[in-house]
């Protein structure tokens, strides 16, 4: 499959098992996973045919690691990011000294005032490293990165959790847990 079809299928990936799986008669279950068979089969039915192979190099191929398949490939999910409502039952774990979040300069009179907010998700994401909260922030514009002060604010009652693929979420970050961008 070439790099255009991966692309194409994992935003659709992302948006019938992150934001919107009922416009395609999918549905989740409480923790974000969709039976593969349905999903293929929706998908079909709605203009979009994926094969298992493709779905399956998608999963395993992805840079982020966005997708999981379960041990017997029956079920699939998003490991994070949804906008509808799931509980991915990740164990709370304590977080490194400091995380990152990339945005970009129109985010950042708000979020001095206000902190981090998950908005439409159900948690804030942070990145582990400064270069995957480069690439984050990208997407949207010329990135800046804040730095997180987590695990102060782990110390403070703050809680975190670590997703399949390394992403870090946490309800929100105050602004006094922020440094200046870079």
């Amino acid at each position: 499959m070439d790099d255009k079809r991966k692309v194409r299928v994992s935003k659709y990936l992302a948006r019938h098992l992150r934001h919107d799986p009922a416009r395609i008669g999918l549905s989740l279950d409480a923790r974000g996973w969709a039976d593969t068979g349905e999903l293929l089969a929706a998908a079909a039915a709605h203009g979009f045919p994926v094969t298992r192979a493709e779905l399956e190099e998608v999963v395993v191929t992805n840079d982020k690691q966005r997708y999981a398949l379960s041990p017997d490939g029956a079920r699939i999910r998003a490991n994070q990011g949804h906008t509808v409502p799931v509980e991915l039952d990740l164990p709370v774990s304590a977080p490194p000294p400091v995380l990152f979040h990339g945005t970009v300069p129109r985010f950042l009179a708000a979020i001095r005032t206000e902190g981090l907010r998950p908005m439409a998700r159900h948690a804030v994401h942070l990145s582990p490293d400064r270069e995957t909260a480069t690439r984050v922030g990208a997407r949207r514009g010329r990135a800046v990165v804040l730095t997180v002060a987590a695990a102060h604010m782990h110390e403070q009652g703050h809680v975190f959790h670590r997703s399949e693929n390394g992403v870090w979420l946490t309800a929100s970050v105050p602004p006094h847990f922020l440094d200046s961008p870079h």
